[in-house]
């Protein structure tokens, strides 16, 4: 990009170099002497002060500059803003400052077109990337742009920050994306690799973590590029064979994260937390079903490492009278019955949500088949503490029991069960609408 602003010093005053440096008493006394100074520019990129100091994380000079009323949206020679290169490199702290400096998240730059929420999710700076995310929601863009259109903004050529964040292999960033609403199926244009999917891309990077997320947000794996090739065989012509493996028709359909449900969108960070690590222990049981026998072994799951096969140490709270394998550790609200955060995961995820549709059937309550209105984390039956949480289990307490159960197969764990549930094991099916758009990536910024 050309953007490391190792700026050439000013051989008059040496500003550029002390304010890339951080030498905050130099800066200073040169803009005492001379304060037209505070609006100079480098020669050839036109770099302002703003821009050196947001590039190199000096937040004390730049609050000092902020506070001197210069523009926070001032342009380089490329339209480049300061929040822009602080996005880039990954300064957060420059990047809080100038947003709440008002810094317009909707400048878009002349080099490729792209924001700066595209450029932390090239770039991987997923505290950067949240940061904005933030912004956006409670500043004017909110309101008139609209905040899930801005999730989703297109750079010059047609690529959303999802896509970007997908073929230069960064989940942290594909995962907050996704929960903000951005498309998992929007399709390119142009860029080399028309028609192609955040799938199709980290498919071709071969970022297996990648796939694992836009599979478990519904990505569709029979959806085609523009040469009619899937992801499958967008992995296989790259050689990512363990990709392939997930992406291949004919294995076994993920678990899919139930955004579409009211209940699920509202859930509290601890409810939330305790269910996307389901998700994941799920998943992860099926990846290794897919990949035993080959020559790609599963990356271990989180949930493996410090795994306890015995539960009766976490409390007196119940068993899940479904699995009858872990601890309750969600209530379902208004009723208050309760259940493991698997089960309660599968009753949500049953059949893949298809994007094409207004809405889903929401699912009841298995014991009593009343409304789900909210989940929530369960509360211990027998505690001395009447707000103590199993969240403040050890994560280890709440791990399978049993090495080998398969969720996302559908079956195995939910055979047997009386009627009012056994429906909760069938997760089979595909269908995750195309969303298509006539745009396009490249491979650098």
């Amino acid at each position: 990009m050309g953007q490391g602003l190792s700026c050439a010093v000013d051989p008059e005053h040496g500003l550029f170099s002390a304010v890339q440096y951080g030498e905050m008493e130099t800066v200073k006394a040169i803009l005492e002497r001379d304060s037209s100074l505070l609006h100079k520019r480098t020669a050839y990129d036109r770099q302002s002060l703003l821009h050196i100091a947001s590039a190199n994380g000096q937040i004390e000079i730049l609050s000092m500059l902020l506070d001197q009323s210069l523009n926070p949206d001032l342009l380089n020679r490329k339209r480049l803003t300061p929040l822009m290169l602080a996005a880039m490199h990954g300064k957060i702290s420059c990047v809080k400052k100038l947003l709440d400096a008002g810094a317009n998240i909707l400048k878009f730059d002349d080099h490729n077109g792209r924001t700066c929420l595209h450029y932390a999710a090239y770039y991987g700076h997923s505290h950067c990337l949240q940061a904005i995310l933030s912004s956006a929601q409670s500043s004017p863009v909110a309101a008139s742009w609209g905040y899930a259109r801005f999730v989703n903004i297109r750079d010059g050529r047609g690529a959303t920050p999802l896509h970007l964040a997908a073929r230069q292999k960064r989940p942290d960033c594909v995962h907050i994306l996704l929960d903000n609403g951005a498309l998992v199926c929007a399709s390119t244009g142009g860029y080399g690799y028309p028609g192609s999917t955040p799938l199709h891309l980290a498919a071709r990077g071969g970022s297996l973590d990648c796939v694992r997320e836009l599979l478990s947000w519904g990505a569709d794996r029979l959806q085609r590029d523009s040469s009619g090739r899937i992801p499958y065989a967008v992995a296989i012509k790259h050689m990512h064979g363990a990709c392939a493996a997930l992406l291949n028709p004919s294995s076994a359909e993920p678990l899919v994260w139930p955004s579409p449900l009211k209940f699920i969108s509202e859930l509290n960070q601890d409810a939330k937390v305790l269910l996307e690590r389901a998700l994941v222990e799920a998943n992860r049981e099926r990846e290794k079903i897919i990949l035993k026998g080959t020559a790609f072994s599963p990356s271990p799951s989180h949930s493996d490492s410090g795994t306890c096969d015995d539960i009766s140490e976490a409390g007196d709270n119940e068993l899940c009278s479904i699995c009858f394998e872990q601890v309750c550790t969600i209530e379902i609200q208004e009723c208050g019955h309760q259940m493991c955060a698997h089960c309660t995961l599968s009753l949500c995820c049953h059949n893949k949500p298809n994007p094409s549709l207004a809405s889903i059937i929401p699912p009841v309550c298995p014991f009593c088949r009343g409304p789900i209105a909210h989940l929530a984390v369960a509360k211990f039956k027998n505690s001395d503490d009447p707000d103590h949480t199993v969240n403040d289990i050890s994560s280890s307490k709440l791990r399978k029991s049993r090495s080998s159960r398969n969720l996302s197969e559908g079956s195995s764990s939910f055979k047997g069960l009386p009627s009012a549930v056994g429906t909760l094991g069938k997760m089979n099916g595909r269908g995750s609408g195309g969303i298509t758009a006539d745009n396009g990536l490249m491979d650098k910024p």
